[in-house]
């Protein structure tokens, strides 16, 4: 693979989440960054440009799906994927109105979450 790394951030408050999402990751050669609340992701957002966010729906500080709309200038060209341990019709209807590419419901398979982010990223590229 010789395009440049890509950069995702992930969004949980759960650390256990956090290392295995960054261990998963950057075993597959891409450039990870971590927040446990939606304004620490905000911040970082702003600093940095990233390919990939994959975001909580349960924050401590706010929903997934307001970090979202509130991040939507920072990360407008990145793929969004919200990950909830609580799936219901609303709260992936509600992610996918507000921007998200897709929906995950926790426990996340490794192999399920590198296909879907690589669908996604083949899918944009191919876009004109």
């Amino acid at each position: 693979m010789d395009n440049p790394k890509r950069h995702v951030i992930v969004v949980d408050d759960d650390k256990s989440i956090l290392r295995t999402f960054t261990r998963i990751l950057q075993k597959n050669g891409y450039e990870i960054d971590v927040a446990e609340t939606g304004r620490e992701a905000i911040e970082k957002s702003k600093k940095k440009r990233y390919d990939l966010a994959l975001i909580d729906i349960r924050l401590p500080d706010m929903d997934g799906t307001d970090l979202l709309v509130k991040m939507q200038k920072t990360i407008q060209n990145a793929i969004k994927i919200m990950i909830t341990g609580f799936p219901s019709l609303e709260t992936g209807v509600k992610a996918l109105d507000e921007g998200a590419d897709a929906y995950l419901v926790k426990p996340v398979k490794p192999e399920e979450l590198l296909t879907l982010i690589e669908e996604k990223f083949r899918a944009k590229e191919e876009k004109p």
